[in-house]
């Protein structure tokens, strides 16, 4: 990426004067720059000033200057700017599509704490975050805000990511939340996603990884999960301020960082899959960033500093001009804008997928774009700027287009057809074909729209020469093939597809019907042929219908031109000739022209055309006809010249102006900065002094110092090599530098070059002529600087010239030149060197040059490690010749002791010829114990072990022998190791041995023999194993032989085999016979059967407490009969054997075992028989034995009778039956009924019941209903069931009330029903009041003021729909206004607005209707405390009211009754003032303002009757002052019954005269 300079747009200023934001619009045309003073100025898409406005405060009371812009964002439509501000609020200004448009404040959001920054997402979503750490949307559309996640910390940054579907939020704690609209499928996750170590005001979001900067110098790419990528740290670097803005491109690969006086680029390589650092862009004054803007496609990027100034700069990877018709601007690796350079149109091409675009072409007549990626195919229409990306593997670039369709590519490869329409990213459809010509291929895409037909796409192509196949893209099925008997040479489909026509190559003409698949020839010859379009009708030629060749078609004002060539004799032919050579002479071109054409001469007739177009251009502009043009236009000769490919020609009139062109291109390169062409051009004209200040202005001081080596007399200038070398020097070009100030004899300052510059070639060389005795330390740095750079070889000998042996030595070592490190070596005699012998000598041993190795060794003072080389080698006579020759004998003595332990540990005994190395080293070394004990763990040589022992250590021959019978053993020898066993003293380890084999015999012939202690033990061993056979005879022969019987049991009783066990018990120890009888029975070892005949034993013996305790044991869940006998049997013997406690806790125990069995009845028998009657009955109720249950109580103990209705009661409360509930527990069924929602049947059931109790499930049916939203059928009813005067259904009424006036859409003459009820049951209620205690009590007078609203509701819902009547609709809803206090206001002032309009008084309906917006953004806020109530002064409409919870108005009326206030408000038609009449008051208030006196209301529109008093004024109020004086026209008898009874109801007014008077007139 580069960024390159292009204009400034904005001066900056001497002081600080912040650009706090700046935005470009999404169509390009707009950039908007808000600065310190808050004003905002629009630009066009060149840069060009068109346009600005002062943004609003919030509150004008706090003055025009407390508050920051914040940030801005354009609309996606890029007609309005949101404005976040410091003020806590966000203003959207409509700025219109067209410059000099009006703004116009269209949405304004208010919130609780400073807006720090903005993004506009979608068409209505506007994100932004405050100071308090929220996140919230605001709706455009609704007006309304919204929190999206909150945090506790400062929100300082907010950007998106390239799709515009998720958000970054970056908090002053270092914390970055990532909150997804829509993830893409792509699964990462939300919520806090990393925390930087400072607070990130640099925050961008690119394509693969995220880039965060601030105050600690340090740029820190992350991962998608948060993990980090890369680092740039620049903490180091002191001329580096801290980050303060960071702007993504908007493909996502490239992201600049902006600080003080800097900016960094920096670029995503796919390949590497990390972050590539450009060289940063430095702007010397440029002071701090403070805002970054891309425009959206990428080609510019606007800067925006401290001191008031935007720069603009352009951005692009590369640039390049295609066939001098379109440019091409790379922005990013997936990103080029394709401008037509004639036009200036641009169209933005881009791969969705992020792949890196390879090559664009513009084909097609320059109309259709073409570009490849690794994976997609990119096609685009430059007219319709439609685009598409379709997945397409690389084919090599063979591919072939055709594009004579519009609206869809043709794309050939491999023998198969590939569509692709314009704007879809997906391929339409494929086909295998080997016919490429676009002759034979069909498509028709949705050209003409027909009835019943959303989609259709049809193709028509050759599937061989001869076969047609038609196919419907959208389905992917065949309509049809057609067989031919003849090559087909055309095929079209008409407009709709249904029809197919084709040309053979005997041009016979068919048409094939493809519904009917019918085909049918409609000519036998056919030249030519064509669909008209936007019709079904054909022209076709035949041999005589057509006079001339069709050559096209034309189709205008539903009218079809056929343009045919006429037919020329050779006689006109002649004439054509004649007149167009006549013409030329007489230079008339134009005839000269129309001539040629008739001729056919295309290049000619060409040419003069556009001759005749240029001269009649510079006639118009110049006069004249226009043909002397062209005289010294050397320019147009030239590109004349160059467009016939005359190039002789065209040189020789160039040489004439080339020196102009010389001068010319020398101005360019001056113009343009390139310096080096234009030195170039300096130098070649021989100006060699311009050349070097060219060549240096270019920053080439070595170009410059090459020309004046080369040139004598700018040697001689002191001036030129002073600036050259100065330069050379700064750029660090020193050898350079060192090579001019010696051609210049400076030789102190060349060799002061040379060295910083590493030539130190040069430098020694000219040391040896200037400086000689400087050669010794040029050597020896030159060393150094070689051995720097890993050059040892070439070190060695410059530090020899040096005199530096030690650094020879080490090179030398380093290079691995050994044999040159020891001739160095040795010709040392300093002794300091002799450390190097080691090393020298480690690398002969290494490579088995011993003698050498040890001569070093011996020469370095190391014997040691010569001896050990030795012995490493094998070579023991070698090292045992040094080590005596070299070595003391004690030295000797525990070399030779510590190299025979190394060989012991190292196993090297194993080997036999090492046995002998080894005992030679311990016999030399005098250790006789050490050789011993090394035989006898070998393996092999224990004669070598017990020779030396008889000879040294006898005590050890035992040991021997063990060590030798184990090593036997382990061989598998056992006879052998037997026998060793016994030599080494040990007949036990035999004996043993011989067991662990199972070989018993063995093992109790060496016991009898040598050990008769074991031979028991060998007994035990043998038996177990039989036992382990199962051989249980012999396993107890074997433990009586050995005496030992109470093995014989425990293993019997191990194995389960308690008689055998009982047995050896009483034979051989029967004293312990008590003992293991009490174990067998507390084990409960006995089978089934074997437990039911012990418990019948024990019955028949008379142990009735043990019988019943082994019956209790019994359990074979298989067998349940059985066990219901044992228990039963148990049972009944406590009962008649047993003590009542004893019998009772037996019942405990089988009682409920058997109800668990559902034994029910048997259960409770057996508790009967014990007196347990709680027992019994539980288990009856267990059994749902209900009656059983209730008749034990009743005659048992009538004290649990209770017990069991109430059980009885949850029983039924728990199943569910809450029908049979009804007739035990009338109230606990409706609470049932309620608890499960079933209101009908429960209040039906009520209703049966007492007043009171119906009308408590009415109360919390209502309550429900309420809670559901449903208040109509709370009124229902209410309607119904009556409204009683309880205190406690207060609440209810009222909430009933509120909800039935909050409703939308029941200001109509449908809704008549609903208020004429409501109005009822209220005027019941309050008769009901008047009756009792509540009388004339507050809730009593509120729900009188609930009737009166009610009555009104009503009586306009009456007058609705009545055309004479909607001046009193109008009255009574301005009259409700009074009761804004019941009513929702906003409501009120929406319905009085629009009945005021409707009746076209403009005055009141646009006041009404203005407080009603001013209301509806109170409720928006939440407070109504803005409101202004001017217009309200001295009326008796309220101020104090409640706010609504919320708009009862939908949105779109909302902006409609905006939308007309601003439209009045704008054409001043209307006075912003109410009507007063004769008093100086609002003629519908009732309150006189000078006197407070108060009118009578009207009865129907209660609008203000001061004039009248009593029936008179009842019967004036009605029949003269209101619109029913024409109520006795003839009406719908239905709408003056309403109206009637509307006024009949008025809970005050008792209309009996109206009454009857309309009763007396038959309405």
């Amino acid at each position: 990426m580069q960024l390159k300079y292009l204009k400034t747009l904005l001066t900056p200023q001497d002081g600080a004067a912040k650009v706090t934001c700046m935005a470009w619009a999404p169509n390009n045309a707009k950039f908007a720059v808000c600065t310190i003073d808050r004003v905002v100025i629009l630009y066009d898409e060149q840069g060009e000033k068109r346009d600005r406005f002062t943004t609003k405060p919030a509150d004008p009371k706090y003055g025009k200057k407390t508050y920051v812009v914040k940030s801005m964002a354009f609309s996606p439509d890029s007609t309005k700017i949101a404005v976040a501000q410091t003020d806590n609020i966000i203003f959207v200004y409509k700025i219109g599509e067209e410059w000099g448009d009006k703004k116009v404040i269209c949405n304004k959001f208010v919130q609780t704490s400073a807006v720090t920054c903005l993004v506009w997402l979608t068409e209505h979503a506007i994100i932004f975050g405050l100071a308090e750490g929220k996140v919230r949307q605001a709706n455009t559309k609704t007006s309304k805000s919204s929190t999206i996640y909150g945090t506790d910390s400062y929100v300082v940054s907010l950007t998106t990511n390239v799709s515009g579907k998720g958000i970054l939020s970056g908090h002053a704690d270092g914390t970055v939340v990532r909150y997804f609209f829509d993830d893409e499928g792509s699964g990462e996750s939300q919520g806090k996603l990393l925390t930087h170590a400072c607070p990130p005001y640099a925050l961008a979001w690119g394509t693969n990884s995220i880039i965060v900067a601030g105050c600690d110098k340090k740029i820190v790419a992350y991962g998608r999960e948060g993990h980090i990528l890369q680092t740039f740290d620049y903490s180091r670097d002191r001329s580096e301020k801290e980050f303060t803005v960071a702007a993504s491109s908007p493909s996502g690969q490239s992201i600049v960082v902006g600080s003080y006086d800097r900016l960094r680029v920096f670029s995503w390589s796919p390949r590497k899959g990390t972050w590539d650092e450009a060289s940063p862009k430095e702007i010397p004054n440029l002071y701090t960033i403070t805002a970054l803007s891309w425009k959206k496609d990428g080609s510019r990027l606007s800067v925006g500093t401290l001191c008031g100034g935007v720069e603009l700069f352009d951005c692009c990877l590369r640039r390049s001009i295609y066939k001098n018709k379109f440019e091409m601007t790379y922005v990013g690796l997936s990103q080029v804008i394709v401008k037509n350079l004639s036009t200036g149109t641009r169209v933005v091409l881009k791969s969705q997928y992020g792949y890196e675009i390879d090559e664009v072409k513009v084909m097609g007549k320059d109309r259709y774009l073409v570009a490849h990626t690794s994976d997609t195919l990119l096609l685009g229409d430059l007219v319709s700027n439609k685009l598409s990306e379709v997945a397409w593997q690389g084919s090599g670039g063979n591919e072939k287009f055709f594009f004579e369709n519009e609206t869809v590519c043709m794309i050939f490869n491999a023998g198969e057809l590939a569509l692709v329409e314009y704007g879809s990213n997906e391929i339409l459809g494929s086909v295998r074909t080997e016919f490429m010509n676009p002759h034979l291929i069909s498509v028709r895409l949705n050209e003409r729209k027909q009835r019943g037909v959303e989609d259709n796409k049809k193709l028509a192509y050759l599937i061989d020469i001869k076969t047609i196949a038609i196919v419907d893209l959208v389905g992917g099925y065949n309509l049809g093939t057609i067989s031919h008997d003849s090559k087909i040479d055309w095929l079209e489909l008409n407009e709709t597809g249904r029809k197919l026509l084709f040309r053979d190559k005997k041009l016979r003409l068919h048409l094939y019907d493809i519904e009917s698949s019918v085909k049918s020839t409609m000519l036998s010859f056919c030249p030519y042929v064509q669909w008209v379009p936007g019709s079904d009708v054909v022209v076709a030629q035949n041999r005589g219908n057509l006079c001339g060749d069709i050559v096209d078609l034309e189709r205008s004002s539903g009218k079809t031109e056929v343009i045919v060539t006429e037919g020329m004799s050779a006689e006109t032919e002649a004439m054509w000739k004649t007149l167009s050579k006549l013409s030329l002479e007489a230079q008339q071109l134009h005839i000269a022209e129309r001539c040629f054409a008739a001729l056919g001469d295309v290049s000619k007739a060409r040419f003069l055309n556009e001759t005749n177009k240029i001269a009649d251009a510079v006639s118009k502009e110049y006069g004249g006809d226009g043909t002397d043009h062209y005289q010294n236009a050397v320019d147009e000769v030239m590109e004349m010249y160059q467009e016939i490919h005359m190039w002789d020609e065209c040189i020789a009139v160039a040489e004439a102006k080339l020196d102009n062109l010389r001068r010319s291109y020398y101005s360019y390169l001056m113009e343009t900065n390139q310096n080096e062409k234009a030195g170039e051009v300096k130098e070649n004209e021989g100006d060699f002094t311009g050349a070097v200040n060219l060549y240096l202005k270019a920053g080439l001081p070595a170009k410059a110092a090459w020309l004046a080596m080369s040139r004598d007399e700018l040697l001689a200038s002191h001036d030129i090599i002073s600036r050259i070398t100065a330069a050379l020097i700064k750029g660090e070009f020193y050898e350079r530098a060192g090579d001019l100030f010696e051609r210049t004899r400076n030789n102190q300052r060349a060799l002061e070059c040379y060295r910083k510059g590493n030539a130190f070639k040069k430098a020694v060389d000219l040391a040896r002529v200037a400086f000689p005795a400087e050669v010794v330390r040029l050597e020896e740095v030159w060393g150094d600087y070689l051995v720097q750079q890993k050059q040892m070889d070439a070190a060695i000998n410059h530090y020899i010239e040096a005199g530096r042996s030690t650094k020879a030595i080490e090179a030398a070592i380093a290079a691995r030149q050994w044999k040159k490190a020891l001739h160095i070596l040795e010709l040392q005699e300093d002794k300091t060197s002799a450390k190097y012998y080691l090393k020298i000598a480690q690398h002969y041993a290494s490579v088995q040059e011993f003698e050498v190795a040890e001569r070093l060794f011996v020469k370095g003072d190391h014997t040691k490690d010569a001896i050990d080389m030795y012995t490493q080698a094998g070579r023991w006579e070698q090292a045992h010749k040094l080590a005596v020759k070299c070595m003391s004998q004690e030295d000797v003595s525990a070399l030779y002791i510590s190299r025979a332990q190394e060989l012991e540990k190292e196993g090297k005994y194993k080997e036999a010829e090492r046995f002998q190395e080894a005992e030679y080293h311990y016999l030399e070394g005098q250790d006789w114990k050490a050789a011993v004990n090394m035989y006898r763990v070998s393996d092999i040589a224990f004669d070598f072990a017990f020779e030396l022992a008889r000879l040294a250590m006898k005590q050890k021959i035992p040991d021997i022998h063990l060590k030798n019978a184990m090593f036997l053993e382990d061989q598998g020898k056992f006879n052998e190791a037997e026998t060793e066993f016994i030599k080494a003293g040990k007949p036990k380890e035999a004996v043993l041995m011989h067991v662990h084999n199972k070989d018993w015999s063995n093992a109790q012939r060496v016991a009898e023999a040598h050990d008769p202690e074991s031979v028991a033990d060998i007994l035990v061993s043998q038996a177990k194993f039989c036992f382990d056979q199962k051989e249980f005879q012999k396993a107890e022969a074997f433990l009586l032989r050995a005496q030992r019987p109470e093995l014989a049991i425990k293993y019997y009783k191990d194995a389960g085999m308690w008689t055998d066990a009982m047995r050896i018990c009483k034979d051989y120890l029967p004293s312990k016979l008590s003992v293991l009888q009490k174990e067998y029975e507390s084990e409960g070892n006995w089978g089934v059967e074997g437990m039911v005949e012990q418990a019948q034993e024990w019955e028949q013996t008379g142990e009735y407490a043990r019988a019943v305790d082994c019956y209790l044991k019994v359990k074979d869940s298989s067998n349940m009969d059985l066990l219901m006998k044992c228990w039963m049997k148990a049972a009944e013997l406590a009962i008649k054997f047993l003590s009542h406690d004893k019998a009772v806790d037996v019942s405990q125990v089988v009682g409920p075992r058997l109800i668990q069995l559902g034994k029910y009845n048997e259960a409770a028998e057996l508790y009967l028989n014990l007196d347990l009657i709680k027992n019994a009955i539980d288990a009856f109720i267990e059994g749902e034995e209900w009656n059983k249950a209730k008749r034990v109580a009743k005659e048992l103990d009538p004290r649990l009778e209770e017990y069991v209705d109430r059980r009885y009661k949850e029983h039924l409360k728990n199943q569910g039956k809450v029908d049979s509930l009804v007739g035990v527990d009338v109230v606990a069924a409706l609470d049932m009924y309620a608890e499960r929602g079933q209101w009908e049947k429960c209040i039906d059931t009520a209703s049966k019941q007492n007043f009171k109790v119906l009308h408590k499930y009415i109360a919390l049916y209502a309550t429900h209903l309420i809670k559901e939203g449903d208040a109509e059928k709370v009124l229902n009813l209410y309607t119904q069931h009556g409204v009683p005067a309880y205190s406690q259904n207060f609440n209810i009424y009222k909430r009933m009330f509120l909800e039935l006036v909050s409703l939308r859409d029941r200001d109509c003459a449908e809704a008549y029903r609903m208020w004429a009820d409501l109005r009822d049951v209220l005027l019941l209620l309050c008769e009901n009041l008047t009756k009792s205690s509540e009388a004339n009590s507050p809730a009593h007078e509120e729900f009188e003021q609930m009737l009166l609203v009610a009555h009104y509701y009503a009586t306009r819902s009456a007058a609705k729909g009545i055309d004479q009547l909607s001046s009193v609709v109008a009255k009574l809803s301005i009259s409700l206004l009074r009761h804004t206090e019941l009513i929702p206001a906003d409501k009120a002032f929406y319905e009085a607005g629009l009945a005021a309009k409707a009746v076209e008084w403009e005055n009141m309906a646009f006041i009404f209707l203005n407080r009603f917006l001013d209301l509806a953004d109170g409720i928006d806020e939440g407070t109504l405390d803005a409101l202004d109530h001017t217009d309200f002064q001295d009326t008796d409409i309220p101020f104090e009211v409640p706010v609504p919870s919320k708009l009862h108005v939908t949105v779109e009326k909302r902006e409609e009754i905006r939308e007309w206030v601003l439209t009045v408000s704008m054409d001043q038609r209307v006075e912003q003032v109410l009507p007063k009449d004769e008093r100086g008051t609002y003629e519908a208030s009732l309150v006189a303002a000078g006197t407070g006196i108060r009118s009578l209301p009207c009865v129907i529109t209660d609008h203000s009757q001061s004039r009248m008093s009593g029936c008179a004024e009842i019967y004036h109020t009605v029949v003269r002052r209101t619109p029913f004086s024409w109520i006795f026209l003839p009406l719908r008898p239905g709408k003056v019954h309403n109206i009637y009874f509307s006024i009949c109801r008025h809970p005050v007014l008792h209309f009996l005269t109206f009454a009857s008077q309309l009763f007396c007139l038959n309405i």
